[in-house]
């Protein structure tokens, strides 16, 4: 990682009144909800992959970094990075035929579904974000009618629109996703699904999202 969105982690753990964007998103922290300090510490282990690997997590069989660019979103609003999913927290029912699936509604942020990193020079991995998501299917089928949220903020809906060229939901079916960059400061927002201060320079690229 070259930066750490050490303020936001800062101000909750030290002072409310230090940043009041921080305390807003605190008071959104519903009962039994993790906070952002909570998350960090359940999930710093994962800054080194080889922990990630041995506690089940795979790598994105297509070995994509992503990017906006590659989703049909603007190149200036940055990447992704690559993916490491949990199959069994996202309860995948198997490979694409076309699109990934799965039953999961897993939504716990100290046990994340899916780990993001930053490809290195040196061919090592940054983690710079973690991440949920639920298939709409599997959620809806639970009984859900809205989103899932964290700390207020309702998750983004991805999914691929087959009139464009890129695949918007890269390869999965419509679901409901919530990036938390807390390894990687982020000025798009902590939420946002894309990171300009990441980037995917050092990652030999295999053939983008297309239908």
């Amino acid at each position: 990682m070259k930066h750490v969105l050490a303020a936001v982690l800062a101000a909750l753990s030290l002072a409310a009144s230090a940043s009041p964007a921080s305390a807003q998103l605190a008071s959104f922290a519903s009962r039994g909800e993790p906070d952002l300090a909570t998350v960090r510490a359940a999930t710093d282990r994962f800054r080194d992959v080889n922990v990630a690997l041995a506690e089940g997590y795979v790598r994105e069989p297509m070995n994509l970094c992503d990017t906006a660019e590659m989703m049909g979103r603007p190149a200036e609003l940055g990447v992704m990075g690559i993916h490491y999913f949990r199959p069994d927290l996202l309860g995948i029912t198997g490979p694409p035929n076309p699109r990934v699936n799965g039953t999961g509604t897993h939504t716990d942020f100290t046990r994340p579904s899916i780990l993001i990193y930053e490809p290195q020079a040196d061919g090592s991995l940054q983690l710079v974000a973690v991440e949920n998501l639920v298939f709409i299917a599997a959620w809806e089928a639970a009984g859900n009618t809205a989103p899932p949220t964290f700390m207020g903020k309702s998750y983004d809906l991805m999914a691929d629109d087959p009139a464009t060229a890129v695949d918007e939901a890269h390869m999965f079916e419509p679901h409901y996703d919530l990036h938390v960059w807390l390894y990687r400061e982020n000025p798009n927002g902590l939420f946002a699904q894309f990171n300009p201060n990441a980037t995917c320079a050092h990652h030999t690229q295999p053939a983008a999202h297309s239908h």
